[in-house]
């Protein structure tokens, strides 16, 4: 079954900072998208400056896994936007959330916390080791015991979000650090997966295993059922017992 992909991308430090222009000169979401094509998936890419900020109705219908990445303009999204992609996850369209997705107003709403986290930048990146923590989960299929990025932005603990269902990666950082880097939660008929490699100064999502977890993530977020009960709000007027 061919998986019907939307990758949102903010696309604003492409457009104003030139290293990062040179580093993705068509964009993280091109990048992202060319890290995918081995995989059986129909892509779409749209950016906040799209129409509709490029989350119409129409496009989430469509839509079986959306892959959101956001940094600097998290708070220029729209809440009625916010809550078409909300509904729709709830419905059953999977969303895989990278890096500093983790403050964007989806994920916050879909987590009910700040979803802090401890962050620091150095102009020449830190060394990021990460490792599998959970082999036998679909998303980690593939990958080796652990892989390292050259390159990274350390985000590190404490993270401010719930309970996850699963811990798939853990992340060291040189300085000592480490990261919950990839979970899993399940929101209604929804799959989420959050990955935090993906600094936007630093070439990481034209690393092969980045971009082959990406995948492995959109493939595991894709609802494995289509007669699911519809979660309504049902009024049982009658007792089952009398």
């Amino acid at each position: 079954m061919t998986i019907r992909v939307t990758i949102w991308n903010e696309g604003r430090h492409e457009k104003r900072d030139a290293p990062v222009a040179k580093i993705y000169p068509d964009g993280m979401d091109g990048a992202i998208a060319a890290g995918l094509e081995d995989r059986d998936f129909a892509i779409e890419r749209r950016s906040i400056d799209d129409p509709e900020q490029g989350l119409t109705q129409e496009l989430l219908d469509r839509t079986d896994v959306l892959t959101w990445w956001g940094h600097v303009a998290h708070d220029e999204v729209k809440d009625e936007v916010i809550d078409r992609v909300q509904q729709r996850v709830l419905a059953g369209m999977g969303l895989v959330v990278l890096h500093s997705g983790h403050h964007s107003k989806m994920f916050r709403r879909m987590m009910g916390t700040n979803c802090n986290l401890a962050w620091r930048e150095l102009p020449e990146g830190d060394l990021e080791r990460v490792w599998v923590t959970n082999p036998n989960h679909p998303i980690a299929e593939g990958v080796p015991p652990f892989f390292e990025i050259p390159q990274s932005e350390m985000y590190g603990e404490p993270f401010d979000i719930p309970a996850a269902d699963e811990i798939v990666f853990m992340s060291w950082y040189k300085g000592g650090e480490v990261f919950r880097s990839g979970l899993t939660f399940y929101r209604g008929l929804g799959r989420i997966f959050y990955f935090s490699p993906g600094h936007e100064t630093f070439p990481i999502y034209h690393h092969p295993m980045v971009q082959h977890v990406i995948g492995n993530g959109i493939e595991w977020a894709v609802r494995p059922h289509s007669g699911a009960r519809k979660l309504d709000n049902w009024h049982r007027k009658e007792p089952i017992h009398r």
